[in-house]
Formats: structure tokens, sequence, C-alpha cells
């Protein structure tokens, strides 16, 4: 079982724009990042729909929709998505959403399970883990989120899937990684394990090596 992450990021280093809300899910300018996914066929496959370009992009979607037996994402994440995903995500897993508000268990079409997670990060991932049944457990989001992983040496890889956009604001991935370290932990090695290039981004796969 492998803990990955798997984020479009802008050149500049941000993931969202300005101004994330729950009716603004990407923030301010940020559509070139979401808008070469939209017509993948892969992607249209999980909303419910037909045709779309059935390409490389395409198949690097698939992958990732294939290997993924259970998702971990953040409250805002969350809340952003609800009303645009509906009664069938494209999860069809369990998601394990963090949060500080208790809220049911919800059971939606299409295998897709929403079970909010109030005892922190490492609680979400080993239920995530037991739920996966041994496929990957993926950390979908948003940036707090993954940064929080990130820090404490839990994602296996990451995939960064860099589209040709500046954003020059925003949400950035990469933004105090340093924070609550202390003086004794440093970030773990990384090593690259596939670039992909095709006319819509450039797909860049990395694991993260024991310290």
């Amino acid at each position: 079982m492998t803990v990955t992450a798997d984020m479009a990021i802008s050149l500049d280093g941000y993931i969202a724009g300005t101004n994330v809300t729950t009716d603004n899910p990407g923030g301010d300018g940020a559509e070139p990042l979401f808008e070469w996914i939209h017509n993948l066929a892969s992607w249209r496959e999980r909303q419910g729909m037909t045709g779309g370009e059935d390409n490389e992009d395409s198949e690097l979607m698939r992958e990732w929709f294939d290997a993924t037996g259970a998702v971990v994402m953040g409250r805002m994440m969350y809340d952003t998505g609800e009303e645009f995903w509906g009664d069938n995500p494209p999860f069809r897993t369990p998601v394990f959403v963090l949060t500080h508000r208790p809220r049911p268990t919800l059971v939606k079409e299409g295998g897709t399970t929403f079970t909010f997670v109030t005892d922190g990060i490492h609680s979400a991932l080993d239920r995530a883990k037991a739920a996966a049944d041994d496929r990957n457990v993926d950390i979908a989001g948003g940036a707090s989120t993954v940064q929080q992983y990130l820090r404490e040496g839990l994602i296996d890889e990451l995939q960064l899937h860099v589209v040709p956009a500046l954003l020059g604001d925003g949400l950035r991935l990469f933004e105090e990684l340093d924070k609550d370290l202390g003086t004794t932990r440093r970030p773990r090695p990384i090593e690259p394990i596939r670039v992909v290039h095709t006319p819509l981004a450039v797909h860049l796969k990395y694991r993260f090596l024991k310290r």
C-alpha cells in the first residue's frame, strides 16, 4: 500500500488562486489549473459523462482512479466540492474528511462514503488504510492537509501535474513545510520516478525515501 498525493500546480507553485470559498472552490484566476482535466475521457467517465479526449493525460488520470482505494481530504476541500460532486461523487471509494465539526457519515451513489474524522491526521490515515483494501490511499488536499502529511513524513509518492500557467498569488503547496519541524527533523530525500510531457502539462512523479 502506498500513500500518495496527486496535485495540479502552476509553474510558480500554486494549487489554487486567491479568495477560495464554497462558491469559488478553485479561487480567483485558477481556471488554467483544472481546465485541462475537464475534457479527459477518464475524468468525464467518472462524472457520469461520455466522450472526451482519450490521450496520455487521460490514461494518467485513469491510473490514479484505478489505484486509489481510499481518500483523505480537508474540510475546506469537502465544503467547496460538496455541491459540485452531487449525489454521485467521482471518488467511488471511502473518503475521510479531516474536520473539527462532527457530522454523520454520508453514503453516496457509486461507492463513495464521506466519514468525518475529528481526532487528527494519523487517525484519518489509519482509517483510510484499513478501508483501502491494499490499494493506495490518496491525500487529496487542499494545500494545508497535504502540508500536514508531508511534515509528518507520511506521504510515500507525490505526483505533480505542472500546468503552463503563472497565477502570481493564491495557495502554495510548498508553503511553511518547516513549520513545527524543530531542530532535529529534516525533510525526507526524494527521487524522481517518472516524467511525462504532454501538450497540456508536465507530469512529475516522485518517491520519498527513508531518512
